[in-house]
């Protein structure tokens, strides 16, 4: 049939190519817009089979002309065919999308995408040498079909990224990791579409499902590739908005699986003596590229160094904020940038010195100068973005978690109001209160607050504020706390902190 074609000269010129492809792509799709309205429950599967018969059909030709273009060892006439074809299937698909709008049909396009990963990632020998080119090739026709581009296609796009031999071929069987940041850039144009939506908490039944969705493809990542999640932590939640404590926390618990977690209730944990603690996590995102402009960089790196400009530190609000509306005051993703970046440049400082970061050591240097200005200049507002990125470094352990755990807890120590404390409360707390996992490095911060008496944290109004608080603050202490410092009120009918957190149902959108 291919020779065929090559004798008919469908295939003789770059536009005939074009053409053909477009207009057989067109035809099996408007195939399925005349099957589909006469599907009913009875004949639903045969109408269904008639639809993917021709469209495998067609799926086939394609992957056989892909194999067979060129020469055997030419792989950029292979490659380059299919990057056309997968070029005319988008832009039919954008196209279709925009003239049918709410009519749209996402199947067809489902189906060729699918069928042809499947057909181009069989195991022969000569699909092998260009399987990563191929895997390329379809990570940026789903980029391009990314959701907010095709809000339509957004159902049958999160399948396609979910597939088990997609998500295989990407995070295990390319070699040296190098289909991971094609991924995690597919998670983040996913966040990014769900952002304004959970921002808003405008979770309509639609955008339910997509988030359902998100979040079992996000437990599937934690169970069988944790690793992926711990190297690009930073990047996703860089895009959830603030207020998706769940999303978050299941990738922030994330930790290797050759490393075995110590219990944060065990008592009397010595977190400093722990062999993790010293070393540094690997983050794959480029998050010092987001301190902009240079001159602020300039002035930042000149202030960690050499405490000047005197002028570093009351400028600081303002080129963190970027308006005066309520909710969209602040620059997020320099806020997280800056907060790693000047905790990382402290821990070097701080090793450079022949120490290791606790209490002590963090404390009078020019990276916790920042700190305790940001906690003690910005509004309530700035203030939780500020603490957010703080407890966002609060993972598995590793020298990060540790010195970020010394910070928070050192804020608290040094507050000059009660709010500061309340805040930094309230950022752990949140995360407790909603149904597991939690993040080691979280657990093990809050226990040390509520646990060590020189924090004073039952002296505090805002834990005696409200009865229900209360009553939550001591199911709390009751799991955390096995020898208490602290005399506790005893409510016997408490839940304790884990039934009590998988149990709760705490809005998390």
């Amino acid at each position: 049939f291919v020779h065929q074609m090559n004798c008919q000269g469908i295939l003789k010129t770059d536009d005939y190519i074009t053409r053909f492809f477009r207009l057989s792509t067109q035809m099996v799709v408007e195939l399925c817009y005349r099957l589909i309205p006469e599907m009913t429950n009875t004949n639903s599967t045969a109408v269904r089979n008639k639809v993917f018969h021709t469209i495998d059909a067609y799926v086939k030709l394609i992957a056989l002309l892909v194999k067979h273009s060129g020469d055997t060892t030419n792989t950029a006439t292979k490659i380059n065919l299919l990057n056309k074809v997968l070029g005319i299937v988008a832009g039919v698909l954008l196209q279709d999308h925009d003239s049918h709008q709410m009519e749209f049909q996402q199947l067809p396009y489902h189906r060729i995408f699918i069928m042809l990963f499947l057909e181009l990632n069989a195991p022969e020998p000569i699909l092998d040498t260009i399987n990563y080119q191929i895997l390329t090739a379809f990570c940026h026709t789903l980029h391009i079909l990314r959701p907010a581009k095709s809000p339509g296609f957004s159902y049958a796009w999160l399948e396609l990224v979910s597939h088990r031999v997609f998500l295989g071929r990407l995070l295990v069987v390319t070699p040296q990791q190098k289909g991971w940041s094609m991924y995690a850039q597919l998670l983040v144009d996913l966040f990014k579409y769900l952002a304004p939506f959970l921002r808003n908490a405008e979770l309509a039944k639609p955008v339910t499902l997509l988030y359902k969705g998100t979040l079992r493809v996000l437990l599937v990542l934690l169970h069988d590739f944790p690793e992926f999640l711990c190297d690009y932590h930073y990047g996703f939640c860089d895009v959830i908005p603030p207020n998706c404590i769940q999303m978050r926390n299941l990738i922030l618990s994330a930790f290797p699986r050759n490393m075995r977690l110590p219990d944060p209730f065990t008592p009397n944990l010595k977190v400093d003596m722990l062999a993790e603690i010293s070393h540094a996590p690997r983050v794959l995102t480029n998050y010092s590229s987001t301190i902009q402009p240079i001159s602020f960089r300039k002035d930042l790196d000149s202030y960690l160094k050499l405490r000047a400009p005197v002028t570093f530190l009351s400028e600081l609000r303002s080129n963190l904020q970027v308006s005066n509306e309520p909710g969209m005051r602040y620059n997020i993703p320099l806020m997280n940038a800056l907060v790693l970046y000047v905790g990382v440049q402290a821990i070097t400082h701080i090793r450079s010195k022949g120490l290791t970061p606790n209490m002590t050591t963090i404390a009078h240097s020019s990276h916790m100068d920042i700190f305790q200005n940001l906690a003690v200049d910005l509004d309530t507002e700035g203030r939780y973005l500020f603490l957010n990125a703080i407890a966002n470094q609060l993972r598995y352990p590793n020298s990060h978690t540790h010195y970020f755990s010394c910070t928070l807890l050192y804020l608290f120590a040094e507050a000059n109001t009660e709010a500061i404390q309340e805040q930094i409360t309230r950022v752990l707390l949140e995360r407790l209160i909603v149904n597991r996992p939690h993040p080691w490095g979280l657990l093990i911060t809050f226990i040390e607050l509520i646990k060590n008496p020189s924090y004073k944290f039952w002296n505090h109004e805002f834990v005696h504020c409200a009865p229900e608080i209360e009553k939550l603050f001591e199911s709390v202490a009751r799991s955390c706390m096995v020898q208490k410092h602290v005399q506790v009120p005893s409510e016997n009918e408490l839940p304790d902190l884990q039934s009590l957190t998988s149990q709760t149902a705490f809005s998390v959108a």
